[in-house]
């Protein structure tokens, strides 16, 4: 991790020109957007999978009804109702662990590739949004937060003014959030969760712009492929993390629930 956070900002020697410099950075952030967008797109893909596969319009093949008019089959039934969603709920969590503390000793095919399954376990477990919230709501939260995403970024990307101080707030905001949904989980005050919400969605706006402006110095004109590919994915992986904690707290607020 330590090639990873090496904020070098030296340039190199020889014939190299600020163009050239200013080339490769573009070229570099292209791929981290690139690699977070086949991301949200693997997590998509697997959250209307699984929630295809888990409910249905037919009486005589649903194994359960939930409360809100909802039909499981019984694969709906495994994955939502069995130890199996616990499963579904900590593997995310537990691989982009793994994902950031080996990632120095992985090839890159081989984090790109942890990447994509991280991706596709996050689409699982979001699968159960479609049970609370109308698929309308859904896809307008997702545009919504699209477009704040975007604005919010490229201000990160555009900015003179350090956002450090800002982002050190904002990571200790993260860690206070955390610590308030583990605490409602037994109070399931709507008080409570409406606050966190609000909080949520202050806090992942403002990493949206400081871990953009953070991947964007990380960048090193020198760096070799393997390190460059790395630090891409990582980038990718950070603004993914904020795109889906966005959204989901915004969800709370947009989502008209069934």
């Amino acid at each position: 991790m330590a090639e990873l956070r090496n904020y070098q900002s030296q340039m190199g020697t020889g014939a190299r020109t600020d163009a050239a410099i200013d080339q490769g950075l573009r070229s570099y952030m292209l791929k981290v957007y690139n690699l977070m967008a086949v991301a949200m797109v693997i997590t998509g893909v697997a959250a209307l999978g699984i929630i295809t596969m888990a409910t249905t319009n037919d009486p005589s093949a649903a194994a359960a009804t939930l409360g809100n008019g909802k039909m499981l089959t019984q694969f709906g039934v495994t994955v939502f109702t069995t130890p199996l969603r616990w499963v579904l709920m900590l593997a995310p969590l537990a691989l982009v662990f793994f994902l950031g503390f080996r990632i120095d000793r992985l090839s890159v095919p081989a984090a790109q590739a942890t990447f994509w399954v991280y991706a596709a376990l996050v689409g699982a477990s979001l699968s159960t949004i479609f049970l609370v919230f109308t698929t309308q709501s859904i896809t307008q939260t997702f545009f919504v937060t699209a477009a704040a995403f975007g604005a919010l970024s490229l201000y990160g990307y555009t900015t003179r003014r350090d956002l450090t101080a800002m982002g050190s707030f904002l990571i200790m905001g993260v860690f206070g959030i955390l610590i308030a949904m583990l605490v409602n989980i037994f109070l399931q005050s709507s008080a409570l969760q409406f606050a966190i919400s609000a909080i949520g969605v202050l806090v992942f706006s403002g990493l949206t712009a400081y871990d953009t402006q953070k991947i964007k110095e990380m960048y090193f004109e020198g760096d070799d492929v393997l390190v460059a590919g790395r630090k891409a994915i990582m980038g990718a992986l950070t603004l993914y993390l904020d795109f889906i904690n966005l959204f989901t707290f915004l969800l709370q607020f947009m989502g008209n629930r069934n």
